[in-house]
């Protein structure tokens, strides 16, 4: 047990520095994750060495790290998370094998993500609402423009929600739960769509851009033409546009840190409940 509480505790002071640092920087730093991993597989080998008469307990590490790599890199390349962020999980692939037992581990990482996902939806619902209070001047322009944008959309969604939320009245009840999110599903997007447009994109001068920044829209300095992409700029992109002393636009992300914290803390608090509970099996 004691190599439990060590992992964990390892953990929990790595996520709380990638906190802090992204709160103050918005980012996280490659040494901060990739330095996670070699502790975290560096003591899982010598425990496996000195302590057991196998090294599952290493190989399980692996095993993890291995997973939570694909998993990663699903989230980084869908869109869904930031390259520090990813990175970030992809660490904690290291640490969440608690086991020598690859099955009770896939329950402890299926338990970890259902509780990321929802505390994720929870942090980025309450920060989106924060934000759109602080900025409701300029989101309440932008919200009519995409809704104006998007008609088409909410025209279709209230449509068919009409058309299923009757069938649901006629032939099947529970239809017309259906037929309430395929209404509201829109105007969700609508609503993120117009924090993001009015209240997240920033103009920064060329000296405190740092890599991985976001720029909203492409730049051409000189005759080159510096492409917005999700992989944000590199350093030599930024050195190109230093020669300039023209702002740029760049598309800032809410600081999702504090979500791995929290799940964590989470998992930790349920880590013997998931132990004995059957639905993962």
């Amino acid at each position: 047990m004691l190599e439990i509480i060590f992992l964990i505790s390892l953990a929990m002071i790595w996520i709380l520095f990638a906190v802090v640092q992204d709160l103050k920087t918005r980012e996280i730093a490659n040494w901060l994750n990739f330095s996670l991993i070699i502790f975290a597989l560096g003591f899982r080998l010598f425990y496996s060495i000195f302590s057991q008469n196998d090294f599952s307990f290493f190989y399980q590490g692996l095993i993890g790290l291995g997973i939570f790599f694909i998993l990663g890199n699903i989230f980084y390349y869908g869109k869904l998370f930031a390259g520090g962020d990813a990175k970030l999980l992809i660490s904690l692939g290291a640490i969440l094998p608690f086991t020598g037992n690859f099955s009770t581990n896939v329950r402890i990482f299926a338990f970890f993500l259902l509780i990321f996902f929802f505390i994720g939806a929870l942090y980025t619902l309450t920060t989106s609402i924060f934000i759109g209070i602080k900025h409701r001047h300029k989101l309440g322009k932008e919200f009519k423009k995409q809704f104006i944008k998007n008609r088409k959309i909410t025209l279709l969604s209230l449509t068919s929600a009409i058309l299923i939320g009757l069938a649901g009245l006629t032939f099947y009840t529970p239809l017309i739960y259906f037929a309430i999110i395929i209404f509201i599903l829109p105007y969700i997007y609508i609503y993120a769509k117009s924090v993001d447009e009015s209240c997240m994109i920033v103009k920064v001068k060329p000296k405190d851009l740092r890599e991985g920044d976001w720029l909203y829209k492409d730049v051409s300095v000189k005759g080159e033409i510096i492409v917005a992409n999700w992989d944000g700029l590199s350093k030599k992109e930024i050195t190109l546009l230093k020669k300039t002393s023209k702002e740029v636009q760049i598309r800032q992300g809410v600081p999702f840190s504090p979500v791995f914290f929290i799940s964590f803390i989470l998992l930790v608090l349920f880590y013997k409940w998931i132990l004995v509970w059957n639905f993962f099996f």
